[in-house]
């Protein structure tokens, strides 16, 4: 059995513990670390929480589920020394953890919130040690939850963790911004819903890049300026135009 202490209680640590506490009998949860002890008051039955960084127990891993900003002083903090420590971030180098302990990643690639329910089997882990035997570790963690792993080193995951911006993050906005069109209208923004799961779901078995449709892609200029006319938002109106330019552009590449 594999023994865990979690420091942070963010979305990603507390999904974290939530999936490895769901019956799993290879994982076992030590110690729950967080600076507010009052975030980890729900679980206090479940997990030995703590905020004292002095009170942590022995454990195979440390997984730091902190912001980025947060993850070098934290694991400056760490009293001990060469035991596996890890970060959960898509962005950051493995060597942003302080060199005493061994270092590694864990990203689980996914978009998380307290509030939405996730399941761990569906999320790819990005993993990233320069010790193998660390790596066995990781991948058993992995496995665990049942979810694809894949060993990614810290300049891939960093273009990784910027394609996921484009696909989730930009993506999401796009949503707002059509909700914003939709509420002025005051139409029911759950019309397109079915539209945004068939977008989701062309990319399963065609290229983004074939499944591309619309407008700019048919060249139907006529269509894209009534569209801009009928944008009040300048800043809203030159995405579109900055958009339709680039599938355009995917056009012409196309022939």
């Amino acid at each position: 059995m594999i023994k865990v202490v979690i420091l942070g209680s963010g979305n990603v640590g507390t999904h974290l513990f939530k999936a490895f506490n769901k019956k799993n009998s290879e994982i076992k949860i030590k110690q729950w670390y967080s600076r507010n002890l009052k975030d980890l008051a729900p679980y206090s039955d479940l997990v030995k929480i703590t905020d004292q960084l002095d009170k942590l127990e022995f454990a195979d891993v440390y997984i730091l589920a902190v912001n980025d900003d947060s993850i070098y002083e934290l694991s400056t903090q760490l009293l001990f020394s060469n035991r596996l420590v890890c970060h959960t971030s898509g962005s950051k180098s493995k060597n942003e953890l302080n060199l005493k302990n061994r270092s590694a990643v864990f990203y689980p690639l996914q978009t998380f919130s307290k509030e939405s329910e996730i399941d761990f089997s569906k999320i790819p882990i990005c993993l990233e040690s320069t010790n193998p035997n660390d790596m066995i570790t990781l991948k058993k963690i992995s496995k665990s939850l049942g979810c694809t792993y894949y060993e990614i080193d810290s300049n891939q995951r960093e273009k990784l963790h910027l394609a996921a911006v484009f696909v989730n993050n930009f993506t999401n906005h796009m949503y707002t911004i059509a909700k914003s069109i939709t509420d002025k209208s005051k139409i029911d923004f759950n019309i397109l819903k079915p539209l945004i799961t068939e977008t989701v779901n062309k990319i399963n078995t065609l290229d983004p890049k074939e499944a591309q449709t619309g407008p700019a892609i048919r060249g139907d200029k006529k269509t894209t300026d009534k569209h801009l006319m009928d944008l009040d938002n300048e800043k809203h109106r030159q995405l579109y135009k900055l958009i339709t330019n680039l599938i355009n552009d995917l056009d012409h590449e196309k022939l």
